[in-house]
């Protein structure tokens, strides 16, 4: 695995103050794990004006936001459509996962029926593999 790569519900938990999901980031983190997400994910998080948000906002030191590009918005798009599902910020942050990463998610279900879809799921030999929380 290369890197742990975050959903929102995630980035929600270490707001939080969850100390479960605190462990298990600086768990990857000694193992010299990558931690990833992408802009919209913050985007979904980010609510404080005043910057209130300590407990995020220190993580995000630690996390690559990778930035989405041009090719991504219509292939997160068909991606929804060959799933039938209706989030293309999920769709974009499976589209950013690379072989072998894990996916740290809240919402299991749609994320791995993504992940099959793009043809990186566990039946591959370099599999995408989604870690429900």
């Amino acid at each position: 695995m290369t890197a742990l790569v975050l959903d929102a519900g995630a980035l929600i938990a270490v707001d939080r103050n969850d100390r479960a999901m605190a462990a298990r980031l600086r768990v990857a983190l000694d193992y010299r794990l990558d931690l990833r997400t992408h802009p919209m994910i913050v985007a979904q998080v980010w609510r404080d004006p005043h910057g209130r948000q300590a407990n995020l906002a220190r993580l995000l030191l630690a996390v690559d936001v990778v930035p989405l590009d041009q090719a991504i918005g219509p292939a997160a798009g068909l991606l929804c459509a060959s799933t039938q599902t209706s989030d293309p910020i999920e769709a974009a942050l499976v589209l950013i996962a690379e072989p072998g990463d894990q996916i740290l998610t809240t919402d299991g279900e749609d994320i791995s029926s993504l992940v099959d879809a793009t043809g990186t799921g566990t039946g591959t030999g370099t599999a995408v593999n989604v870690i429900a929380v």
